[in-house]
């Protein structure tokens, strides 16, 4: 159908297309910081000082012309600082953006984890998800999802997770200090594990994850921390791992990718110890879609899209909670499995943590 282009209003037309714009070259920009990262070139950055593309070029071992591009791309989008004259440095802030892995707003990981889903493989396999709703399971996405996806959360939990959000749990920091068992369930590549372990020596702690590469990964990485005398990973479901009764039971950022979280929850709870907690960390939302129209809510509905939901449907019940399901919707699916006592811990601006006990 035609649009009588007489009949639009010219401001929200110039709108619209101004977001369209944006976004075009946010599609165009993200390849081109994860190339600029795995070419040095932010790395060679990270000291603030002024460069040229020649200079950059020269350090890097890259073609100038390139470089000169580049820098111009991330000039326009504010991820490096023009000077003027054919000169960039990077501010401190893009330096914990872009160059600063332990910085806790380190972003990369996010363009690694999009860009993961943007294989041909995985667009058509999501394709085929929208139409016969049988989803995409964790396992089929490209390896670089998994290796993004740990990336992007792990600055979080190095800055949250032991300062703020243990202590925020009724006497569990008091428990991992004269000696707990933990489990980290879902745990991934293991950074939320590790972190844990490294803070809180005189306790015990294994993470579970049904995909066997992230296990296997997880355990280099305990080995190289030297810490795999008091952290095992272990290849296992959320519905059938074992090992308890644990002090102490986390769900980092999966809960609401799993196909049956109340079933989850349920054989958690017969995992837990008379006392024990369950720690629950999710996307921070609202629970309207009114209060989650915002830049926020815009990524994570769209990582929502691309990788939890269709996650969720690969598996068996396939509730799809989705990644902004909101605190009431979290409460219900807790007390559907049988804990009686749910709060809100703490929150940040990009995470809620909730308490369950039964």
């Amino acid at each position: 159908m035609a649009v009588d282009m007489s009949t639009l209003d010219p401001d929200r037309l110039n709108a619209l297309l101004g977001r369209v714009i944006t976004d075009l070259g946010a599609v165009a920009i993200a390849p081109l910081a994860l190339i600029g990262e795995r070419l040095g070139l932010f790395r060679a950055m990270a000291d603030g000082q002024s460069t040229t593309s020649a200079e950059l070029a020269a350090r890097t071992g890259t073609v100038e012309r390139n470089v000169r591009e580049w820098l111009s791309a991330m000039a326009a989008s504010g991820y490096v600082t023009h000077d003027g004259h054919g000169r960039f440095h990077l501010a401190p802030e893009q330096i914990a953006a872009f160059s600063d892995e332990d910085s806790p707003v380190f972003v990369l990981g996010g363009f690694q984890s999009f860009l993961a889903c943007t294989a041909p493989a995985d667009r058509e396999a999501l394709t085929r998800a929208f139409q016969d709703g049988k989803g995409i399971g964790w396992h089929e996405h490209q390896p670089e999802l998994f290796a993004g996806t740990a990336r992007f959360f792990r600055p979080t939990y190095r800055a949250h997770l032991v300062a703020e959000w243990l202590p925020a749990l009724e006497g569990v920091t008091a428990k991992l200090e004269a000696g707990a068992k933990v489990a980290d369930v879902g745990c991934g590549l293991g950074h939320s594990t590790l972190l844990m372990a490294e803070a809180f020596p005189n306790s015990r702690f294994t993470g579970f994850d049904y995909h066997e590469p992230s296990i296997a990964a997880a355990r280099r990485l305990a080995a190289n921390a030297n810490a795999a005398e008091r952290v095992e990973f272990e290849i296992a479901g959320n519905k059938d791992f074992g090992g308890g009764p644990y002090d102490l039971v986390a769900f980092f950022d999966c809960l609401h990718d799993m196909g049956d979280p109340v079933g989850a929850l349920a054989h958690t709870r017969e995992q837990l110890a008379p006392d024990g907690t369950v720690m629950l960390v999710e996307p921070f939302a609202g629970d309207s879609l009114s209060d989650n129209l915002n830049p926020l809510g815009r990524a994570f509905y769209g990582a929502s899209s691309l990788i939890c939901t269709p996650a969720s449907q690969s598996q068996e019940v396939g509730r799809a909670l989705g990644a902004q399901a909101g605190e009431a919707q979290t409460r219900q699916v807790a007390a559907e499995a049988g804990f009686s006592r749910f709060r809100r811990a703490a929150q940040t601006p990009f995470h809620l943590l909730y308490e369950a006990r039964v």
